[in-house]
């Protein structure tokens, strides 16, 4: 493994020590929230990049809050020049980059059979979900091969592995080229000390999927009850717990792998 990786008696892996672990994402999601809060990253230096800045520094706040390490830089991950100086700052405040999540994504046009979507919509898309990961990368491996290696772990979805519901094609495009965009780096930097992963949550509470207070709407219901076989939907904790471990020592030979988290989504048959 890249070395600053341990394990740990009592939660049976941990992270801990100098190491640099970045969050990178297009908004302040749930699941980039949940993942840089995670308890597993406590006393690490985590730098935070998103595009809004209320929110980010609000996750900043509670980390420093708890004794943690952390400094959230305003990115906009489309924009090579904003990644750049991300790393760059980065470096400067924490001297390496061990780790980063990619969680880029929007949702682009739903219900919109494939003909109907419009040029601008499908460009916007594709340069959020797929370019942004990619530039994401780009300036991420350079700075792990500098430190002996490193892990990054890029959210994809469900949509990724399957067929999306009908008028929902350029998001699950998008995600399906995440995956193979992943995979295939997997394999380039393996054998320099680098890992790549994907996370596919499925339904999961989050800014795209937030059924608000009270009972679920009648709609989203069924849908739960169609891609959950455990009929409820994920918390935003739980796909973060999975991003988690994939950084970890504990995943030191998973390297190019897809791991899903939906309550059993893409298993049930009936």
């Amino acid at each position: 493994t890249f070395g600053r990786m341990a394990r740990n008696q009592r939660q049976g892996w941990a992270l801990f020590g100098a190491m640099a672990f970045l969050f990178a994402a297009g908004t302040a999601t749930a699941y980039w929230a949940e993942s840089a809060g995670n308890p597993a990253l406590a006393g690490l230096a985590e730098p935070l990049a998103a595009r809004r800045e209320e929110q980010g520094r609000r996750v900043e706040k509670s980390i420093v809050e708890v004794g943690g390490r952390a400094i959230f830089i305003p990115t906009d991950v489309t924009r090579r020049a904003d990644l750049e100086t991300l790393i760059d700052r980065t470096i400067d405040e924490f001297g390496r980059l061990d780790c980063a999540v990619n969680n880029a994504g929007i949702a682009g046009p739903v219900n919109v059979p494939i003909a109907d979507v419009e040029e601008h919509e499908w460009d916007e898309l594709m340069n959020v979900n797929l370019r942004a990961v990619w530039l994401c990368m780009k300036v991420e491996i350079p700075a792990m091969l500098r430190s002996g290696g490193g892990s990054i772990v890029n959210v994809a979805s469900i949509y990724g592995s399957q067929p999306s519901d009908i008028g929902h094609g350029p998001y699950a495009a998008s995600k399906h080229a995440v995956i193979g965009l992943t995979k295939s780096a997997a394999i380039d930097y393996a054998g320099r000390n680098i890992r790549l992963n994907a996370v596919s949550p499925g339904f999961a509470l989050s800014e795209m999927i937030d059924p608000g207070p009270g009972e679920m709407p009648e709609g989203l219901a069924r849908t739960v009850g169609r891609h959950s076989a455990m009929n409820r939907l994920g918390e935003a904790s739980e796909v973060a717990a999975a991003i988690t471990w994939l950084c970890s020592d504990a995943a030191s030979f998973v390297n190019g792998s897809v791991l899903t988290v939906d309550g059993g989504e893409t298993t049930r048959l009936y």
